[in-house]
């Protein structure tokens, strides 16, 4: 993700002020040299790395911390204050009618962000369109109506005019019904008068409520100076930063948000329609830091539920398991629903304790063998009887060979399975043991123990919202 190098180098120069009630200057002059080293890496403006670090060294050294605040909890609240503001508000992006046009270069990922963009709309309650005005990259038509017919939403494009802005004119009106219209545009492998002037002649056209600068997250410090003309041109209101799936520093997009005086609108987070998050400023450092993000998982669970449910699953409501027996159709089904939550290394980032120092720990493949070790087990499953599948115990020798020889998997596989499903029954069991008072001081906890490596947050107190201090 951005920035990861910050969150993983900060927390480990943080762990070194454990048990430490107050910074002195030695303190604060390290965290600060080590902030800076990672955002110059991350490719941050300069000028924005010496704005923040001068901000976190005045405050962490004339600032009276709360009384009964450690000096790591102190300067970590700090950290996270200043890069909030320095990341800014989030685009404003109301949920009603609008027409929203896409500018960038060449391989930016405008065509991929019009179709999750629309994703999102349509799960937000809208009826989004997209209309494709690229007539210069071939297979842009095709690309573009392809992801949405994936994302199920409407789409118009034209592969016999060559004209852009007569594709933008009559795709608006042919998607007047659409609450949200989004017009995707074509690149350049460079900013030229050319590209200028077609966007500027489809903006005239379009009239559109907003115009989100879509970037690259690898773009580097050359997104400053993108940012900067397409502002020039026809004016910036927010900016997409795309492909944080992969090992982009993405630092140039601040550079760019700070050019344009615009602000962030959505992350893009993988390779599907469904890899989009709505930009949070709070939300998005508080991962960063390693202190989860609660309310996006809620919104990942309730997302895959949901889905699961659209495609056959209807009758299962997920709380059944917490009355009954678990057997392993409940496993299965959960594995389903964690699939569509995203990636694990995602998930495991929003969970408070989990993401940050624990996931710093783990070998980079890791998560990668967790979600091939799920497939194979639902390759096996499916190799179950019903029988089997309820009450995994009647399973013997001689089903264990058959259920081998029909999923095409070793015996150990199949053991590994039945443990996993035991090891997940006996936690099942005992969260049926518990009481709400329970539930509510367990979750309580769980915030508690959000800062870097599971260390205590709990000094700085907390609403459960998407700020972790309060």
């Amino acid at each position: 993700m951005v920035l990861d190098n910050l969150g993983s180098s900060l927390r480990s120069t943080l762990n070194d002020l454990r048990g430490k009630s107050r910074l002195d200057r030695e303190d604060v002059e390290g965290i600060v040299k080590e902030i800076q080293r990672s955002l110059i890496q991350a490719d941050v403006d300069i000028a924005l790395v010496q704005e923040l670090s001068d901000s976190i060294e005045t405050r962490a050294l004339e600032e009276e911390p709360p009384s009964g605040t450690s000096a790591r909890d102190w300067v970590l609240r700090i950290v996270y204050e200043e890069l909030v503001e320095l990341l800014g508000e989030s685009t404003d992006l109301p949920l009603e009618s609008q027409t929203i046009l896409l500018a960038g270069l060449y391989g930016s990922g405008k065509t991929t962000t019009a179709a999750k963009m629309a994703w999102w709309f349509s799960k937000k309650g809208l009826r989004p369109a997209i209309i494709q005005t690229d007539t210069d990259r071939p297979g842009a038509y095709d690309q573009s109506k392809q992801m949405a017919d994936n994302a199920e939403v409407e789409f118009y494009g034209d592969p016999d005019e060559n004209d852009p802005v007569a594709i933008a004119e009559t795709g608006l009106l042919e998607t007047a019904d659409a609450d949200v219209q989004i017009v995707d545009t074509a690149g350049r492998d460079g900013l030229n008068e050319e590209l200028i002037e077609q966007i500027e002649r489809i903006e005239g056209a379009a009239g559109p409520d907003r115009n989100l600068l879509v970037l690259d997250a690898a773009m580097g410090q050359s997104a400053k100076e993108q940012a900067q003309e397409f502002e020039e041109a026809i004016g910036i209101d927010g900016v997409v930063i795309t492909k944080l799936d992969g090992t982009a520093k993405g630092g140039g997009a601040l550079a760019a948000v700070d050019q344009t005086d615009s602000t962030i609108a959505f992350l893009g987070t993988g390779e599907t329609v469904k890899d989009i998050e709505r930009f949070e400023p709070s939300s998005f450092v508080s991962r960063l830091l390693g202190m989860g993000d609660l309310e996006q998982l809620a919104e990942r669970v309730e997302r895959a539920m949901e889905e699961t449910q659209e495609e056959g699953d209807e009758d299962w409501d997920p709380e059944d398991m917490l009355e009954g027996d678990f057997t392993l159709k409940d496993m299965q089904r959960q594995m389903d629903a964690m699939n569509r939550m995203g990636p694990l290394g995602q998930v495991m980032d929003m969970i408070p304790g989990l993401g940050g120092g624990l996931m710093d720990q783990l070998p980079d493949d890791a998560m990668d063998m967790t979600q091939e070790r799920m497939r194979h087990y639902d390759v096996i499953m499916d190799s179950m009887t019903e029988e089997e599948l309820v009450n995994p115990r009647v399973i013997g020798a001689d089903r264990l060979r058959r259920i081998s020889r029909g999923s095409g998997k070793q015996k150990e596989q199949i053991r590994e399975l039945l443990e996993q499903h035991r090891m997940m029954e006996r936690a099942i069991k005992q969260f049926q043991g518990m009481g709400e008072g329970d539930m509510e001081r367990m979750m309580q906890q769980m915030q508690q123990q959000g800062g870097p490596g599971g260390g205590g947050m709990g000094g700085m107190g907390g609403d459960g919202g998407n700020n972790p201090f309060g």
